[in-house]
């Protein structure tokens, strides 16, 4: 009888892997010695046992960074992929742009706001492109997908968070749009409900496009993410990026099974 496939997803670092599954998660280093360093541990938060299609997205979220603090505390040598100077300040940056263009009287509303949703992607893209990062999310989803197909998988993987992007646009844009309708002493927490309605509908919406890859739609929205990860996000990991990656899936598969 075929092996039941775990679940997993992943994120990569600026020297390493981690991988998650529905109840634990690994993380792998190649240390600054050259070594290969592993640490896996239970989750605290379990996004899988929530059904409620309002829920589910924002506390997939939650479970993904909670994840973070964990990592830094059991594995100080991890470099996370935002922690570059060159990031915060895109971060920095792109926060006071977007701003500045929500401010402006001469564009409109759902103008702004998709614009504003782009720009905000600018940090994301410098942290994944150059270094290492791109390489190591190459081989996070090359090991997650051979994993999956029984075979060498390609660099991009279609549940890759960004193919989030396209129904993450969308879904910001519409939402924030309604927002700004709001008298201006309840726009703040209009703009956090839009922000939650964007993140547990976009996440539905990716759901949708992972069960049904070959409608039409699906592509349409899928399409912006894939060229992110083709272009800018993944790179042809080295055999060794690999080796780092796989030690993380067989930590977090041994969790999962026991």
């Amino acid at each position: 009888m075929a092996e039941d496939k775990v679940r997993l997803g992943g994120m990569a670092l600026a020297n390493g892997v981690l991988v998650h599954g529905p109840t634990s998660w690994a993380c792998a280093i190649r240390t600054d010695d050259g070594d290969v360093k592993v640490v896996a541990r239970r989750k605290r938060v379990l996004a899988s046992k929530i059904e409620s299609p309002l829920l589910r997205g924002p506390v997939r979220l939650l479970d993904a960074m909670a994840i973070i603090p964990q990592i830094r505390h059991a594995l100080p040598e991890a470099k996370l992929p935002f922690q570059r100077p060159s990031v915060l300040a895109a971060m920095l940056g792109s926060a006071t742009v977007v701003k500045l263009l929500r401010s402006s009287p001469s564009v409109r509303p759902a103008a702004q706001e998709l614009v504003g949703g782009l720009l905000s992607l600018a940090p994301a893209v410098l942290a994944l492109r150059g270094s290492e990062v791109a390489a190591y999310h190459g081989a996070e989803h090359i090991s997650i997908g051979s994993y999956e197909q029984g075979k060498r998988a390609t660099k991009e993987h279609n549940r890759c968070g960004s193919h989030l992007l396209g129904p993450l646009l969308v879904t910001t844009a519409i939402g924030n749009t309604l927002a700004s309708r709001f008298p201006a002493h309840a726009r703040g927490p209009a703009r956090l409900g839009a922000q939650l309605f964007a993140v547990a509908a976009s996440t539905e919406i990716f759901g949708w496009m992972v069960r049904n890859p070959e409608k039409s739609l699906a592509k349409a929205l899928a399409k912006p993410g894939h060229e992110l990860q083709h272009r800018f996000a993944t790179a042809e990991p080295s055999p060794e990026q690999i080796e780092v990656a796989e030690a993380a899936l067989a930590a977090c598969l041994e969790l999962e099974r026991e």
